[in-house]
């Protein structure tokens, strides 16, 4: 079943176009990544799901709700949408603890400690409540990111190059780590990257875009067994 469906989304800026009839739906649960090189319109598509930018034309559907269309435009903090951005954008002056709870701040005690507890085994940080982000790794930043962002329940999980921060030799270990985490909590996920590793080992389906148009969507089997053009040969490195 569609959880969360994208229709006709035509987004120009100053006169240029940077995204044009952009169409694809993902199921609940699913995990799929948009895979393209840089300025190709892939960053401004989370954009406009979380609406922190508006279309000139589109429909947005999640969980059988329209937040945008012509006559709807629903708000950022309307959307129950977590984001992770590229540079995970922790609080350097919160501890760990801290920074997780920031979003359900106004939940009680108890039901607090609980989300946190979960949060901090989910992402294997137990022993690190009590640090603050500069004394952690590029890796366990990022795991904080997301235990902060799953912590408020977000009906979509939306990533921005999750793993361009981080050193070569580290993404494969944490692109492992992120998969099962998604996996654990069931979250309905949509990342974006400009490498094919990263849609390979972590995506269900993969959304191939270039020039801010959508040139192919399949399962990364199905896109590496049979490519629908030579820029998704390029993309996946024939």
């Amino acid at each position: 079943m569609e959880y969360i469906k994208l229709e006709n989304i035509n987004f120009k800026y100053d006169k240029k176009t940077i995204l044009e009839n952009i169409n694809f739906s993902v199921k609940k649960g699913e995990v799929l990544a948009i895979l393209g090189e840089s300025g190709s319109g892939k960053s401004t598509i989370l954009r406009i799901i979380s609406g922190l930018e508006t279309p000139q034309t589109g429909k947005i559907i999640i969980d059988n709700h329209t937040i945008l269309d012509k006559n709807i435009n629903y708000p950022p903090e309307k959307r129950n949408l977590g984001m992770v951005f590229q540079d995970y954008a922790l609080f350097p002056h919160l501890n760990i603890e801290k920074n997780i709870t920031f979003g359900i701040s106004h939940f009680d005690k108890k039901k607090k400690e609980d989300i946190l507890n979960k949060m901090l085994k989910l992402v294997k940080l137990e022993e690190h409540r009590e640090k603050y982000p500069h004394e952690l790794s590029g890796g366990q930043q990022q795991r904080v990111a997301i235990a902060r962002t799953l912590a408020t329940n977000p009906k979509l999980l939306l990533l921005d190059e999750p793993f361009s921060n981080l050193d070569s030799n580290l993404q494969s270990s944490i692109r492992k780590e992120i998969k099962s985490i998604i996996d654990t909590q069931k979250t309905t996920t949509i990342f974006v990257t400009h490498n094919k590793e990263d849609a390979i080992d972590i995506a269900d389906r993969v959304v191939i875009i270039k020039d801010g148009k959508i040139i192919q969507i399949d399962t990364p089997e199905n896109i590496l067994n049979n490519p629908k053009s030579s820029y998704v040969k390029h993309m996946f490195h024939y």
